[in-house]
């Protein structure tokens, strides 16, 4: 008898190739969520139950607006069957202004009463739980990648008994080789190689204010640049005293910390940021995005290799 040899998964090779997550959290500033119970096809939005008329409509609106459109379902068999009135979210993730606000909705056609490019407000709230509350979106996106399907189910099941009401399974969001992705909104905080075992953790760490270094990707609303300076920033400051008077350290693990007030690219190819430390300190960290391993297949679905890329840190000195 013949044994059965399974292609390699991308989050494995990733994982053996210690794969640079900091910097790779998809540049989005705006989401619209959308309940929509499985089965979804590759293109989540075009391939679903959702009428192909409305979908197409939420796109180019969603477009118009600088939105991200994700489809988002309940873990297990209640994401699969359609239970009365579905939710949407509207969420902001810039720095300053992070919002969600939720609706519902019956019929496919009510979302095109939603106005995507409005304000967000939270006050006008119509969803699952506390509006100031923290959301946990895992990708589980399988038809889209293998990866996600596997490790993304798994950690949604984790979530959900740590936070119950406040975790959808969700499609596509980008860096499937870092299975399983969490997205944390509002503030569009990335997380990668989560586990059911770090759940706890990155959960506890979230309701008090505060990211999990290890995992992160990195902030949506930020540059890919401004990320990797700030994970870089953080590695540095955490292995070095800060001197800044009794009672005024600051905690780098604040989701607010090490605020970025600028950046400048150089004729190399690198990028200079500024980051604030604190009031009286701040810190220009170079960093730059070069090959971190040979050509590989880069998701589960890839015919040709890629170079994984990651960023490096070419320096880190205090502004004088």
């Amino acid at each position: 008898m013949t044994v059965a040899h399974r292609a390699p998964r991308c989050s494995d090779g990733a994982g053996e190739r210690g794969d640079p997550r900091a910097g790779s959290a998809v540049p989005v500033t705006r989401w619209f969520l959308l309940e929509q119970p499985g089965p979804w096809g590759r293109d989540a939005l075009m391939s679903s139950r959702l009428g192909s008329r409305v979908a197409g409509e939420v796109s180019r609106r969603a477009g118009a607006a600088g939105a991200r459109v994700l489809l988002v379902r309940r873990h297990g068999r209640a994401g699969h069957v359609r239970q009365g009135r579905r939710h949407w979210a509207l969420v902001d993730s810039r720095p300053g202004s992070e919002a969600v606000r939720w609706g519902r909705f019956e019929e496919d056609d009510e979302l095109l009463d939603v106005r995507l490019d409005g304000p967000v407000e939270p006050h006008r709230h119509e969803g699952p739980g506390d509006p100031d509350s923290p959301v946990y979106l895992a990708c589980a996106h399988g038809r889209h990648d293998t990866c996600c399907a596997v490790r993304g189910r798994e950690v949604a099941a984790a979530l959900d008994e740590l936070a119950p009401g406040r975790v959808w399974e969700c499609s596509h969001v980008g860096g499937c080789r870092f299975a399983a992705n969490v997205v944390v909104l509002p503030h569009g905080l990335y997380y990668g190689g989560v586990t059911p075992a770090s759940a706890p953790g990155l959960v506890e760490a979230t309701e008090h204010g505060r990211v999990v270094p290890g995992l992160l990707r990195g902030r949506s609303s930020l540059p890919a640049a401004v990320q990797a300076a700030q994970h870089h920033a953080r590695e540095v400051l955490l292995g070095q005293p800060l001197d800044a008077g009794p009672g005024t350290v600051p905690d780098l693990m604040a989701v607010d910390a090490l605020r970025p007030l600028g950046s400048t690219p150089r004729d190399d190819g690198a990028v200079t940021v500024a980051l604030a430390v604190d009031v009286d300190r701040v810190l220009e960290v170079t960093v730059r995005q070069a090959p971190s391993a040979p050509p590989a297949l880069l998701t589960c679905a890839a015919t040709r290799p890629t170079s994984p890329l990651g960023w490096q840190l070419v320096d880190v000195r205090d502004r004088g």
